[in-house]
């Protein structure tokens, strides 16, 4: 075997490893973006079992556990937007000066806004 008959059947093989690498890597990705649309559609699902329980369309028995942890989940963020409300209205140092807390307040709510 030659210099050359060896060169190419080593480049031979590394093209076939990165064809195979190439495709693993788009399949996973295809994996992955479908683990996100199943997710995303779980979630649509369970937002529209949840109102379909709080208007009775559903009964809430088979569901009671989860409904529980979403109302306890609604009712910790109305508590922490109580907690920003009042450390909001105390203003720059706890003062009181009013609701214009300053530009800190400004980033977090562009930051964190829904």
């Amino acid at each position: 075997m030659s210099l050359l008959d060896s060169i190419q059947q080593g480049a031979s093989r590394v093209a076939g490893e990165v064809q195979t690498s190439v495709a693993r890597a788009r399949l996973e990705a295809e994996r992955r973006l479908l683990g996100r649309q199943h997710r995303a559609a779980l979630e649509t699902l369970g937002q529209r079992a949840y109102e379909l329980v709080r208007t009775d369309a559903l009964p809430a028995e088979p569901l009671a556990a989860e409904i529980s942890a979403v109302d306890e989940r609604l009712d910790e963020i109305e508590a922490k937007l109580a907690e920003i409300d009042v450390l909001r209205d105390s203003g720059p140092g706890g003062n009181g000066s009013g609701p214009s807390a300053g530009p800190g307040w400004d980033a977090a709510d562009d930051y964190f806004a829904d």
